[in-house]
């Protein structure tokens, strides 16, 4: 969605804002499940998924390279950064494998409909609904490749449910938004 209004600006300009902005998605990714864990204790990462909403919005924003390098570095940034500032992993290392597949899915999907995005932000919603199907479908997946018992696999997907359902509601909101404030933007 913000080719559209880089459109015209040198290559370096181009990059240098879109890496500024992938790098924000990725601090974002690692502060939402600090505070989550915060004002909700540790249950709060599993039911709420703050991690994903950045991501999700790095795709629909930046495109499918943003959104795929958002999605892969944003659980390794975490995970370095809290066991080196809390010593204690976020996520912990045994699910991180399953978090880089799960988000940068997520980030690449949402950023496949970018370009349908630029040109009607309502597409947010289908984006981030079949960007959180498909990062399911490949969680599930490596998760039982993994070794996974399948019963807390199934407790941790109901867990998750109404962090899916908020995100389905407010990332295409919050890129509708996004757009309307690039529109405006433009036009002064």
């Amino acid at each position: 969605m913000l080719d559209r209004a880089l459109k015209g600006k040198k290559l370096y300009i181009r990059l240098t804002i879109k890496g500024a902005l992938c790098l924000l998605f990725c601090v974002l990714a690692v502060a939402l499940p600090q505070i989550a864990h915060a004002v909700g204790g540790a249950a709060a990462g599993t039911k709420y998924m703050p991690m994903y909403l950045p991501v999700l919005l790095a795709g629909c924003v930046l495109g499918w390279r943003w959104g795929l390098i958002t999605g892969l570095l944003s659980p390794i940034f975490s995970y370095g950064f809290t066991i080196l500032a809390f010593g204690n992993a976020m996520p912990a290392l045994s699910r991180l494998p399953q978090m880089v597949a799960e988000l940068s899915i997520n980030g690449l999907i949402t950023g496949l409909w970018a370009n349908k995005i630029a040109k009607s932000p309502v597409f947010a919603f289908p984006a981030v609904i079949s960007a959180q199907l498909s990062g399911r479908a490949v969680y599930v997946l490596s998760n039982l490749i993994s070794g996974r018992a399948f019963g807390d696999l199934l407790a941790s997907m109901t867990e998750s449910l109404p962090g899916l359902y908020i995100q389905a509601a407010l990332a295409p909101l919050l890129v509708i938004i996004f757009a309307l404030a690039v529109k405006y933007e433009q036009k002064t």
